[in-house]
């Protein structure tokens, strides 16, 4: 049964124009003016974070905006102290809206005497009050498990398979998606799937941490225009490599779709001299200047989709309809038309 009170949107500073694109797509498709409460979240001196909601939230479903990106602690805490204020003020129901999902990287025992650092951050959006999470291409689809309260976990693909098919219309013949690792099969299957396409894999091997010791091309990707599909880029490192490699061996471009564009240190340089023609990631990171204005890097919106799921999960409805292009394509209306 639909709840009776509208939803409200609450934004952190890690993601604030993310915050307000979900609003005003909220605005069109309830066709009345949602913008996100009034309240301040700022720091004092000593860099303690302060939220004061200025309106009356109680009784009310609210919705928390705000990935714990880049710095992930001061974020992930503006989050966790949100909460707290909403559930002490009342709300009804609060829901963690996290874009990118900042230690889902950590979601194992890779060596002894090492955390699981994404468990805790569940604990601890557990106990601050959240009632359910909402995000984007988690890392590894069983962090879902590490939380006691339901996880909506959207998917990139559909999104990517859209721009796919109409950057690239009429060269279906010549796609071949590429898996950058062997951990990523699956996420590169879903798209190759989706805009009919073979699969290659480029197996990397390393010595330690951070360093590839030898990369190789399972696959033939001789005169294909190569698509590589990732979740994350940080450093660009790895994926710099890939296209180098692929280009090797004979691919005649490469282009990248990659969901987090976290691109610390050197990456944006990297990404500008590299092999690739393009990257393409989604604004699940406020992205600084030099990302926006990196000549082969694009960045497609998230807010539609994310409207779409807070005003599903309002409603009571699927959530995972938006899993299909033919109900994705709606709503992205005016950017794909000619798919």
């Amino acid at each position: 049964m639909p709840a009776m009170t509208e939803p409200k949107l609450i934004a952190g500073n890690a993601n604030r124009p993310l915050a307000l694109a979900i609003a005003r797509r909220m605005s069109m498709h309830r066709g009345m003016n949602v913008t996100p409460v009034d309240a301040r979240v700022e720091r004092f001196n000593d860099q303690e974070i302060f939220v004061e909601v200025y309106e009356n939230v109680r009784g009310e479903d609210m919705y928390i905006i705000q990935p714990t990106s880049n710095p992930a602690n001061d974020n992930l805490m503006e989050l966790l102290i949100m909460a707290d204020a909403l559930r002490r003020s009342s709300a009804n129901r609060i829901t963690a809206v996290i874009p990118y999902f900042g230690y889902a990287r950590q979601d194992r025992r890779a060596k002894a005497r090492t955390p699981i650092s994404a468990k805790l951050v569940a604990n601890l959006l557990t106990e601050a009050g959240v009632d359910r999470v909402l995000t984007l291409d988690l890392h590894a689809a069983q962090i879902q498990g590490f939380f006691d309260i339901p996880v909506d976990n959207l998917y990139a693909a559909p999104v990517f398979a859209l721009d796919i098919l109409h950057q690239f219309k009429g060269r279906g013949d010549d796609l071949m998606v590429v898996s950058p690792d062997v951990g990523g099969v699956a996420r590169a299957r879903e798209i190759a799937t989706r805009i009919n396409a073979p699969m290659a894999i480029v197996d990397k091997r390393r010595e330690k941490a951070g360093e590839i010791a030898e990369m190789t091309v399972i696959g033939d990707v001789e005169g294909k225009t190569c698509i590589i599909v990732d979740d994350i880029c940080d450093t660009a490192g790895t994926l710099v490599k890939a296209a180098q490699l692929l280009v090797n061996h004979g691919a005649l471009e490469v282009h990248a779709y990659i969901t987090h564009g976290v691109l610390s240190g050197p990456a944006v340089e990297r990404i500008e001299t590299s092999a690739m023609k393009s990257l393409v990631i989604t604004d699940s990171i406020h992205q600084p200047e030099p990302v926006r204005n990196a000549r082969n890097i694009r960045v497609v919106p998230t807010a539609p989709l994310f409207a779409q799921a807070i005003m599903s999960i309002w409603n009571g409805t699927s959530v995972s309809s938006l899993f299909e292009l033919d109900t994705l394509q709606p709503v992205y209306e005016g950017m794909y038309a000619a798919v």
